[in-house]
């Protein structure tokens, strides 16, 4: 396994910066062993494991940059790799927006490290898939899967002497099953950084209720509905709300934090008051890196406070910029949901649609946030408390600020695409037209 430790990845970025000879010199050193299995039609078709590390050496004169990269540690290749990236620096043109490297740094110790996902192997990886298998063969259904983990280091280093070091792990497992005829569908996906939260078996069965549950599914007419949002179907519109808030979009007015005529609306509530979300790397549900995009140590940041906005991200530059501190993009994001269940949410709704996820979602309009895309693998029909019957695929134009002014209901947030989202019941979602896809 190609996982350095913080002792060994110190010394290898000391030895390369002792080669260099630009103004300022940073490495970056990653790698780990990532591993897969992959199944269709109840088989498995793939699997495999690979072992990789990767050195990265950018150099820099004046504002004149230029990296390279290898992967080998001996002493001859990083010489030539920080002869490279020397020589890409000379020839390269001046970047006006370059700020300089930062200097030593204080990084928190994040728990985003699992022993147990590390020590995953292949016959753990046939176990998982075949007990996704053995709940479609028994259903006569037909499962399509894919599982992957991770487990690895990185580590960073400069002539200024600022040095990082983080053990990471990750686990993602996503399930289809279909119906024998192919008229139902049924999606059930699932990330963590302990492969022991992770219950292939179980998430399959998920999978596997609704793609019997959606078995020829009928037509409604397109319109505005309340919907009942499963966290897969949140996500895939909150993550879109939470990176697109950065703070130079929205002072070059390209941005739904734009104001007109100028400005941003920073500190304006735009969403319901119960519209709650932060990052923070120390979370245990969702730990993150200790440092962000640009090398900064990683803080618990409030983006949305009872509906108003409280920070943007601000990139070391563009807080140079503006005379603030600069604000880092966080890798997940934490949306504060309610005390309702899914089977609450349903029993109180007259009349709305539940959905299991999104997908082929497309911009329409930076500006406001407008979106389209399709609902899939899963989509059900509610009256008077009850789901009804499936229902035909739906394409759909929302934005997701329009959608958080609609809240009527939130549940326990749960993890979701990297992501803590909460189911969430909404009123007057957009539904435009049908899809015949499954």
């Amino acid at each position: 396994m190609a996982m350095l430790s913080k002792e060994e990845a110190k010394q290898i970025i000391d030895k390369v910066l002792s080669y260099a000879k630009a103004d300022e010199t940073e490495v970056s050193i990653s790698g780990g062993r990532t591993g897969n299995i992959r199944y269709a039609r109840n088989t498995v078709n793939t699997s495999g494991e690979s072992n990789t590390i990767t050195v990265a050496v950018n150099s820099v004169y004046g504002k004149k940059s230029g990296v390279a990269t290898g992967n080998e540690l001996d002493e001859a290749a990083l010489k030539r790799i920080v002869e490279k990236s020397e020589e890409i620096a000379r020839l390269a043109p001046e970047n006006p927006e370059y700020m300089p490297m930062l200097g030593p740094q204080d990084y928190p110790e994040t728990k985003n490290f699992s022993q147990k996902t590390a020590d995953i192997d292949p016959s753990y990886r046939a176990k998982a898939a075949m007990d996704s298998i053995e709940v479609s063969n028994s259903g006569n259904l037909t499962a399509a899967g894919y599982l992957e983990d991770f487990a690895g280091f990185s580590a960073m280093g400069n002539s200024k002497g600022m040095f990082g070091y983080n053990q990471s792990s990750s686990v993602d497992f996503s399930v289809t099953v279909r119906t024998a005829d192919g008229t139902g569908s049924g999606y059930a996906i699932r990330d963590y950084n302990d492969i022991g939260l992770l219950n292939a078996k179980t998430v399959t069965e998920i999978s596997a209720q609704k793609a019997q549950a959606s078995v020829n599914a009928q037509a409604i007419e397109p319109g505005k509905y309340t919907v009942i949002l499963e966290p897969t179907a949140a996500n895939d519109l909150l993550r879109l709300l939470a990176f697109n808030m950065d703070a130079r979009s929205a002072d070059e007015g390209r941005s739904f934090l734009s104001k007109r005529g100028g400005g941003t609306r920073l500190g304006e509530k735009l969403f319901d008051e119960r519209v709650n979300i932060y990052s923070d790397p120390m979370h245990p549900d969702l730990p993150g890196r200790p440092w962000n995009n640009e090398g900064l140590p990683s803080t618990k940041t409030t983006w949305v406070e009872n509906g108003a906005v409280k920070n943007m991200y601000y990139s070391r530059y563009w807080a140079d910029q503006k005379g603030v501190d600069p604000v880092g993009r966080p890798t997940g994001i934490i949306f504060e949901g309610g005390n309702e269940s899914l089977a609450d949410m349903i029993r109180k709704t007259q009349r709305g649609v539940l959905v299991t996820r999104f997908w082929y979602i497309r911009a329409v309009d930076p500006q406001t946030l407008l979106y389209t895309g399709l609902t899939r693998d899963g989509t059900f029909y509610i009256e008077d408390g009850q789901i009804k019957f499936p229902v035909k695929n739906f394409r759909f134009n929302e934005s997701p600020v329009i959608m958080l002014n609609n809240i009527e209901a939130m549940g326990t947030p749960q993890r979701a695409g990297g992501n803590l989202i909460p189911p969430m019941k909404i009123r007057d979602f957009t539904f435009t037209s049908l899809s015949d896809a499954v």
